[in-house]
């Protein structure tokens, strides 16, 4: 479970929380859509997840353990919307995915069978086995976006955190991310997922959380689309909170 209590998080030299007093709960295998215009708080909301940002006040537990402690046992996993690292480094597919095994090695060992099966396994999950030797760089930007989902299937991450995967990928790449995420959902993985499209989220989504800065609701993604909801969340009137959902 990953429970999120009070959460806080300010920007230096701002006047105001990025996000303030933010609070949810989600059950192993939610597949949640995060939604809210942009600037509302979302990759905060995620970054602050991963411990990228301090909090300035609340917890957050994944399955019982602390930010840090989730993170150094490998049960999460990352997907940002640009991987600086990744991309700009002449790494491959196959050292990208190796990646998320690097928290079961230790300083001076080398990955083993187990760990190079873990990737193979990954990338064929993914899709993406006939590409493990080519750089990342060279890959289209929804061929990357399955890689780094394959990085947190080869830790076994137990909570997937990305931040709009969605973004500039075309259809094709989209329905196999959207399926990608529905299977490791199945298998009690739980998916924090910030997306843009409204249509999606009652779609491809069991749970909803609005952000605003702050909570405006969590629940079935079914009912989080009703006009007041979306006018309060991308501070709309409720006319164009209708039409944003039509």
């Amino acid at each position: 479970m990953l429970e999120v209590s009070g959460l806080t998080v300010s920007y230096p030299h701002t006047p105001t929380p990025a996000i303030s007093n933010v609070s949810f709960m989600l059950e192993p295998g939610s597949l949640c859509a995060l939604v809210g215009a942009n600037g509302a708080g979302k990759s905060t909301l995620l970054k602050a997840l991963m411990g990228m940002l301090r909090p300035q006040a609340g917890t957050i537990c994944f399955a019982g353990l602390n930010s840090s402690q989730a993170r150094k046992q490998g049960l999460v996993g990352y997907v940002a919307q640009r991987d600086a690292m990744a991309e700009d480094f002449p790494l491959r597919v196959s050292d990208v995915v190796m990646m998320g095994r690097y928290g079961k090695l230790n300083l001076f060992s080398r990955p083993s069978k187990e760990d190079k099966l873990a990737v193979e396994l990954a990338l064929e999950r993914v899709g993406m086995s006939e590409f493990s030797n080519r750089p990342i760089s060279a890959l289209s930007g929804g061929q990357a976006k399955r890689v780094f989902i394959a990085r947190g299937l080869a830790q076994h991450a137990q909570f997937m955190l990305l931040d709009e995967p969605f973004a500039g990928v075309d259809k094709n790449s989209e329905a196999a991310l959207v399926s990608l995420i529905q299977d490791m959902a199945h298998q009690e993985v739980t998916v924090l997922c910030a997306v843009h499209d409204l249509q999606m989220v009652t779609e491809s989504f069991d749970q909803a959380i609005l952000l605003n800065h702050t909570l405006v609701y969590q629940g079935p993604s079914h009912q989080a689309l009703q006009p007041e909801r979306v006018a309060q969340a991308f501070e709309v009137d409720i006319s164009k909170a209708q039409r944003l959902v039509m």
